[in-house]
């Protein structure tokens, strides 16, 4: 019934969820707006990295049931997948929503399903259907839900599959339309509802997530303070059957979890008390770890008569993958960078020649991480990437905010 699949968005949602669709039988017409990304998709490769991407990608691209364009085509079903940010004072952006909705108006026709997963503060699936009234279109004749995306980056392939989906549409027929859809490849039992409780679900599940980091990164920061082992307090704490306190780390990051909650604060206002508190918390802790980093770095000029060489290890927002969206231990380099002499930077998942710059438009010393360790005075360990994993003996001054030596 649904054979042509049309994709607004080929990043770390849209291209993994085009790829698997197109691998299922779907003739897939994946749209992005830059010409470099279309052209590496259309020779069957991959710009971003997720285990398995690569195979499904060029499977796909292989089979021609996947293309990569700048521009919309004719479809039955259309979903958009691209970024909400936000803007300057933490105000929800999206721009990329509607300028994507604006972009698949001259092509959507009656009986059409457009799902819009981009993670949205309440009320974006309804902006969808406004959007496509004003360029014309009769959306009285269209079927429009929201169906948040709920994978984990590094698991995406498997996730998109096995994870249950939440499904609401701006009408029940709409939401019927849509789940039937989803229940074609999602083996995951997708659950009906709203649009705005869909939407209201995905803000709602990785604000829960913030808060409970939040207070993991709080009690690291008091341990800090007591003298005491913060891994192995939290080892012993979750011997209690009632009791899973998450992992601390350098602050949190990501597209969702560090971004999605202030989409609730800035709609509930002081009525968000503690998800507002969580976020300030998560941001609070990267600052703590900088000026834990100069200090140590000032402690060892002051002992050897010279700068410290500091390594910062891991840039990407979560362990095994190149995404640096909103990373704090990206924020905390490039920090560091401008403001102490010798830092260079480690990210086993990106190339050693990516241009990466600070604030202040210093360039990152990208290098490999073994001559890191060997060169550097002070291991600074931002993100628990496999490769960190067997350097816990080292005779250095190591700085741990993420458990990897743990």
């Amino acid at each position: 019934m649904y054979q042509k699949i049309c994709i607004i968005g080929l990043g770390y949602i849209g291209l993994p969820t085009a790829a698997l669709l197109a691998n299922k039988g779907f003739d897939v017409h994946g749209v992005d707006v830059v010409q470099n990304t279309v052209d590496i998709i259309n020779r069957g490769e991959i710009h971003i990295v997720e285990p398995e991407l690569d195979t499904f990608v060029k499977a796909a691209v292989n089979s021609k049931k996947l293309k990569a364009s700048l521009t919309p085509i004719e479809a039955d079903v259309f979903i958009i997948a691209v970024p909400t940010p936000f803007h300057e004072g933490f105000v929800p952006n999206i721009d990329y929503v509607l300028s994507a909705t604006k972009s698949i108006a001259p092509y959507v026709k009656e009986g059409n399903i457009v799902i819009l997963e981009s993670t949205s503060p309440v009320g974006t699936t309804d902006k969808v259907e406004e959007v496509l009234k004003e360029e014309g279109v009769d959306t009285s004749k269209l079927y429009i839900a929201h169906c948040p995306e709920r994978v984990l980056p590094g698991k995406i392939m498997r996730e998109l599959v096995e994870n249950d989906r939440i499904v609401g549409g701006t009408t029940t027929e709409a939401t019927e339309k849509t789940v039937e859809f989803y229940k074609t490849f999602v083996e995951g039992e997708v659950l009906s509802t709203d649009a705005k409780t869909a939407e209201m679900a995905k803000l709602t599940e990785n604000s829960f997530r913030d808060t409970n980091i939040a207070f993991a990164n709080e009690l690291s920061i008091l341990c800090d303070k007591f003298d005491i082992d913060v891994w192995e307090l939290i080892k012993l704490a979750n011997r209690h059957p009632r009791v899973n306190i998450l992992q601390p780390g350098a602050g949190v990051g990501g597209h969702c979890i560090a971004v999605d909650p202030w989409f609730i604060v800035h709609a509930g206002g002081d009525d968000a008390k503690m998800i507002r508190t969580a976020r300030e918390v998560n941001t609070y802790k990267t600052e703590w770890a900088i000026e834990k980093i100069k200090n140590e770095a000032l402690s060892f000029e002051a002992e050897h008569g010279r700068k410290a060489k500091v390594a910062c290890m891991g840039l990407a927002f979560k362990p095994n993958i190149d995404d640096l969206r909103e990373s704090p231990a990206l924020y905390i380099a490039r920090r560091l960078t401008d403001e102490l002499e010798n830092v260079a930077c480690i990210e086993p998942n990106i190339p050693l020649d990516t241009k990466l710059t600070t604030q202040g438009s210093k360039r990152l010393d990208l290098i490999d991480y073994q001559d890191a360790v060997n060169k550097s005075d002070i291991i600074v360990f931002l993100v628990a990437h496999d490769e960190f994993k067997d350097l816990n003996k080292l005779d250095k001054i190591s700085l741990d905010f993420c458990g990897v030596l743990n």
